[in-house]
């Protein structure tokens, strides 16, 4: 089969870890040694989340007295699809030995007039208290919403239209290469007169993928993270977790914006176009994912 394989980005770096490289690398191998049995069967396209990786580097930016201002946000995603993709590719080149494998950098176009530039949602970077919060919000002009029970930063998060690079990773998969592509959503642009160009914005990983999975004609689309299935009433007593679900039982529920809400919304969008399936979980889970003895299965 044909599979898109997103990587969330607190499968990458959990919550309340120390950002730093090794930390982030070693999460990589981890992640790589969970999706490489897939490998053996299957023709995979991965991706990856960059919600903490785009935040730490805005914070970094913001805080630089060398710059006269901070690197905008489609500079930013470029440098952690470089970051990631790298950390990635050379995890799994170490795993797949005898196969060729590459990272493309991606750009996802968005509608210029998408609403969601003046309504920002996109939580990026670390989490903080209310009152921390709202104070970095003061000093730097950022917009904070509440996430769980911490807060933290949002930037706006526009619908992904098309992967301008689609074209390019059609060629490598068609020539047999092991494609990681679309990281954290792909740099946002929009096409205007003379081309592309980029905007402030980061793109829902989740998203995207159930874009690059449609257009690619993939068999399936696994998004993986740190939990190990959709619960119904999360974070309750009468949490309980969906095994074997379908698009219909699944928009009659409402799920958390900033967290399951785009994994369940990019699962039934792939599932609606191609009838193909859609399956959600937990990263060290995803062989038995793929099998339907683990996470959530979404069907037609």
């Amino acid at each position: 089969m044909r599979l898109v394989v997103a990587l969330g980005g607190n499968a990458l770096l959990e919550r309340g870890e120390r950002p730093d490289a090794r930390i982030q690398e070693s999460h990589v191998r981890e992640a790589i040694r969970a999706v490489a049995p897939l490998y053996r069967d299957h023709e995979i396209v991965l991706t990856h989340g960059n919600g903490p990786q785009v935040g730490l580097l805005a914070a970094q930016s913001a805080s630089d007295a060398s710059l006269s201002q901070p690197y905008p946000f489609d500079v930013l995603d470029a440098q952690t699809q470089g970051m990631i993709g790298y950390w990635l590719v050379q995890a799994l080149d170490n795993a797949l030995a005898s196969r060729a494998v590459v990272g493309v950098l991606c750009r996802t176009e968005v509608d210029p007039d998408d609403p969601a530039f003046t309504d920002p949602t996109k939580f990026v970077g670390a989490v903080y208290d209310e009152a921390t919060a709202h104070a970095l919000a003061a000093a730097n002009g950022w917009a904070v919403r509440r996430d769980g029970t911490a807060w933290r930063r949002v930037v706006p998060s526009p619908e992904p239209r098309v992967i301008v690079e689609l074209p390019i990773i059609e060629r490598l998969l068609d020539a047999g290469v092991v494609v990681v592509c679309a990281g954290g959503g792909g740099i946002p642009v929009v096409r205007g007169p003379h081309g592309h160009h980029g905007v402030e914005a980061v793109v829902d990983k989740d998203l995207t993928a159930a874009v690059l999975a449609e257009a690619l004609r993939a068999d399936a689309l696994l998004l993986l993270s740190d939990v190990d299935a959709v619960e119904l009433d999360y974070a309750t007593p009468e949490a309980r977790p969906l095994r074997h679900t379908t698009v219909a039982q699944l928009r009659a529920h409402s799920f958390a914006p900033g967290s399951m809400g785009p994994k369940v919304e990019a699962a039934c969008r792939f599932v609606s176009a191609t009838h193909g399936r859609a399956m959600i979980g937990r990263l060290g889970d995803a062989p038995a994912l793929l099998a339907g003895e683990a996470g959530t299965v979404i069907d037609t």
